[in-house]
């Protein structure tokens, strides 16, 4: 009798302490603030990268340290040419992630929709936040009509890539960063040639340069910045096409292709910092332009203008329906503001930080030891000044559809499909009417 009483009350007792512990931790998950962040697997700059999530792991296992009863989450595996779908169905289904990385096509969008939250009130308001850190066009790129709506987190920029070794057989020294389009065209007439006497030009100058590259480092400017009117007719752009003329002529019909480049058959390519940083040091330099030696410079100096490239910038945005923008504001700032998160950008990322005195620091002169000599041009200083010196793509709601058409009439003209007398009036006549509306 006894032991069928015994048994009874022990039986209760755990129907009781299951219930307890059920619902502590039911209580405790009520107190427990979930933050979803969105992310991508992999670098954003098209380069190989070994450890896509070990940033946003350190990140995330501070951020829950010096927040109890927070838990930061993220979908692994997202790849980025899915992330954009992705993201977008989230939105649809009311789901998004609390914060987000953006890509720099989608921002003009999700800003203009009114998906991203006015940033202004953290920024001007937060005592332990500066926008004086970064450099202005990165900060600049999370802006939307004078308000901000996303904080850089990386950066890149384009270069030239210099094949070392084809000057060299050329007698041709190495450009400096200070170099322009003279150089540029002295350079390209020099090594252009038929090397093996079969009558076909089979060295070139350069390959992969375009007229938008060109026309930044001229002092151009597209369009106004409301988008409502273009500046193709600027005699800063008509010297822009005039020079990509001169250019194209060199080969005299010629059409230079990757493989031509790949086996050091071209002097000048445009590569991004990434790419730069992922192929000039061992290991992967052994596994890429093996056949000669290289490095990268400036882009070269129109008359009006000088050694700049346009920026791109990795992004972190916040949904404008986040429950919590307190602490999603504080996680932006862990991922892109901390300075011990940028220098990991340094470290373990293959582009930029977008922290001045990150990049000027010690541990950066260490890291690109490797560029930082007399044989090599790229310093630390050099990747500063080009980043102070760096524009932003414009913004505004058609750019995209402007940009293409621009494009397109831009190239007959420099191919000699169309004369290039009032052609650029016309372009800029008729995108001024296509803004319109």
């Amino acid at each position: 009798m006894n032991f069928k009483l015994n048994q009874k009350k022990f039986f209760i007792a755990s129907i009781i302490l299951i219930a307890l512990v059920t619902a502590g931790i039911y209580f405790q998950s009520c107190r427990t603030k979930i933050l979803r962040i969105g992310l991508f697997a992999g670098s954003n700059w098209e380069v190989p990268q070994g450890e896509p999530y070990a940033i946003i792991d350190e990140v995330v296992r501070n951020f829950e340290a010096q927040h109890p009863g927070v838990k930061v989450e993220y979908v692994s595996g997202i790849k980025k040419e899915d992330y954009a779908e992705w993201l977008a169905e989230q939105f649809m289904n009311g789901v998004e992630p609390d914060i987000f990385v953006l890509l720099s096509d989608d921002f003009n969008l999700y800003a203009s929709k009114g998906a991203l939250a006015d940033l202004s009130d953290f920024i001007d308001g937060d005592e332990n936040f500066s926008a004086d850190v970064y450099y202005p066009a990165t900060f600049e790129y999370g802006q939307f009509e004078n308000k901000s709506y996303a904080l850089p987190c990386e950066s890149n920029l384009t270069f030239m890539f210099v094949n070392k070794t084809l000057l060299s057989r050329e007698g041709i020294s190495m450009p400096k960063n200070d170099w322009t389009w003279e150089d540029f065209l002295d350079i390209c007439r020099k090594v252009t040639r038929d090397t093996d006497g079969d009558g076909i030009i089979d060295q070139f100058g350069r390959y992969d340069y375009s007229w938008q590259q060109a026309a930044i480092s001229n002092g151009v400017i597209f369009f106004r910045a409301d988008g409502k009117a273009s500046y193709f007719a600027d005699p800063r752009m008509k010297d822009t096409v005039k020079f990509m003329i001169e250019l194209r002529n060199i080969h005299k019909g010629r059409e230079v292709t990757a493989k031509d480049f790949d086996m050091g058959r071209v002097a000048f390519r445009p590569f991004t910092f990434a790419e730069y940083r992922t192929y000039k040091p061992y290991p992967w330099r052994i596994k890429k332009y093996t056949s000669f030696e290289w490095d990268c410079i400036k882009m070269p100096a129109g008359s009006s203008g000088e050694n700049i490239s346009i920026l791109n910038t990795l992004l972190i945005a916040m949904s404008s329906r986040t429950n919590d923008k307190d602490l999603a504001w504080e996680l932006m700032k862990n991922i892109c503001y901390d300075k011990a998160t940028q220098q990991m950008i340094l470290q373990k990322s293959q582009a930029l930080p977008v922290r001045r005195d990150v990049i000027m620091s010690s541990e950066a002169r260490e890291i690109f030891s490797w560029s930082d000599t007399e044989n090599n041009t790229m310093t630390p200083a050099d990747i500063s000044d080009a980043m102070d010196k760096s524009i932003m793509p414009e913004k505004f709601k058609n750019y995209e559809a402007a940009m293409l058409y621009a494009d397109a009439e831009i190239l007959k003209i420099i191919n000699g499909t169309i004369p290039t007398d009032n052609s650029l009036n016309k372009l800029q006549k008729e995108l001024n009417a296509f803004l319109q509306y």
